[in-house]
């Protein structure tokens, strides 16, 4: 693979994002490239068994890690293992906050990192950078270390969210379910249940504020994880009509009926004083720690890694449990069990990069039981390997939550990718801090989502997906 990297503009480099992508057939052919263009690259050595990707000897393997919620320690773990595998190798692990921002300058120059986890709000829009990545089929017909084919360990269905045309070039990793959070233990001490309908939340909202407490709250940062909600909800009132609407940026998308019942329910709430004050004004984690460590507010919507975010800022006891989102009514297209969950925290081996073999082994690593149980026990999250939490969940409420939610859920799962593939999250998170204050009403949030889609689907310089 010599391809030179096409010119990337910084505009369109951190434009988009992919952290969970278009669930496409999974195909392709086998890839045998252990090398990259665009540099110096390390030669490939020879393919065996044990180095299924040509691995060069005594190479060193490039790797940079969004550091957020699980924190970078797990890909350190597994860059031990490909030391230890590949002997005589190094594994560089760099942690980085803001993916594109920090990778664009590397990306335009032809000089990529081996492996990168491509996550978090700043990550980098795979519809910029598809044609430079590696294909990853090979890793997971390959034999993990424990000498099992990868693909017969995985949950169904978790890697073809990162297959594009065809061509899969994301790994995502992490099995991530998004829920409403609470405390089951201060649940339990007020008789509450979680809310199965938006009514019901306001009810809840009211027996909170009784108790000198409010429904929810949210920081700056984090604004959009209730838009995460109100569309999962929106979906499960609507069912596939409302996603794909959303998904294919149609006309009025935001119009649906089950959209705007969701949205005037959240209002609802927001009018009647039960969303803490200030979030606009409050860094995400800080605000996090008035719901997990002070109880300012009793829930709290996120993706499963809220426990291990907020280890450290969360009151003894707390036993955090997790809720699917509420629907409109009783009678919603999905039954109030279906649950918004997909593999998250995508990794990406660029195609020019020193060493595509080595970056492709680190994925072996972390593909092998070890590394996904030692992710599991450390973040209390799962991984798209199987059988690898036990009953207790290590102790943790909230991955036992994860899995029964997984459970009851059946086959009523879903998701959705075209915030993150057109990346629309920077524009709308000041729209959701806006409508979380008070400062507007559903008809102008709606408007601004709206002009937001319509001015994606009208731009011919997007490269658009139609999902089906």
């Amino acid at each position: 693979m010599d391809k030179q990297p096409a010119t990337l503009q910084r505009r369109d480099f951190l434009r988009g994002a992919l952290a969970t992508a278009i669930l496409l057939p999974l195909g392709g052919t086998l890839a045998s490239c252990v090398g990259g263009g665009g540099g110096a690259t390390t030669t490939g050595g020879p393919v065996s068994a044990d180095n299924p990707f040509g691995m060069a000897a005594n190479s060193t393997v490039d790797a940079v890690i969004f550091k957020g919620g699980y924190g970078i320690e797990y890909t350190e773990f597994a860059g031990k293992l490909v030391e230890k595998q590949q002997a005589g190798s190094t594994v560089k692990v760099t942690a980085a906050t803001n993916i594109a921002q920090t990778l664009q300058p590397r990306f335009v120059a032809g000089n990529p990192p081996d492996v990168i986890d491509n996550s978090g709000a700043g990550l980098i829009g795979i519809n910029t950078i598809r044609e430079q990545l590696a294909d990853l089929t090979d890793v997971i017909e390959a034999k993990n270390y424990e000498g099992k084919v990868i693909k017969d360990t995985l949950y169904p269905g978790v890697v073809e969210p990162g297959t594009f045309d065809g061509k899969f070039v994301q790994l995502n990793y992490v099995l991530t379910v998004y829920a409403v959070w609470y405390s089951a233990a201060l649940f339990e001490a007020n008789g509450w249940t979680p809310p199965k309908t938006w009514a019901e939340a306001l009810d809840l909202g009211a027996k909170a504020k009784a108790q000198g407490k409010y429904l929810f709250g949210w920081g700056t940062e984090a604004a959009t994880y209730y838009l995460t909600m109100a569309i999962a909800s929106a979906i499960k009132e609507g069912g596939d009509e409302v996603r794909l609407a959303l998904e294919n940026l149609e006309a009025d998308c935001w119009s649906k009926p089950a959209v705007q019942d969701v949205l005037k329910g959240l209002k609802a709430i927001i009018d009647a004083g039960y969303v803490k004050p200030g979030g606009a004004g409050t860094q995400f984690t800080a605000a996090q720690a008035q719901w997990s460590n002070s109880e300012d507010f009793i829930l709290y919507p996120s993706g499963g890694w809220i426990e291990n975010e907020m280890k450290t800022q969360t009151k003894d006891g707390f036993k955090m449990t997790g809720a699917p989102e509420p629907t409109v009514s009783a009678d919603s297209a999905l039954p109030y069990s279906a649950l918004h969950s997909t593999a998250g925290e995508g990794f990406i081996v660029p195609s020019q990069g020193k060493n595509v073999g080595g970056g492709k082994e680190f994925l072996r690593a972390m593909l092998s039981n070890d590394a996904a149980v030692n992710f599991a026990k450390t973040t209390f999250s799962s991984t798209i390997v199987k059988d690898t939490i036990p009953e207790d969940g290590f102790g943790s409420t909230a991955l036992v939550s994860q899995v029964k939610m997984l459970n009851d859920a059946g086959t009523d799962v879903f998701s959705w990718s075209f915030i993150d593939l057109y990346g629309l999250n920077t524009d709308l998170l000041v729209l959701w801090n806006t409508f979380l204050q008070g400062g507007s009403d559903v008809a102008t949030l709606t408007k601004g989502m709206q002009d937001i889609s319509d001015k994606v689907r009208n731009d011919d310089s997007v490269d658009k997906v139609t999902v089906k």
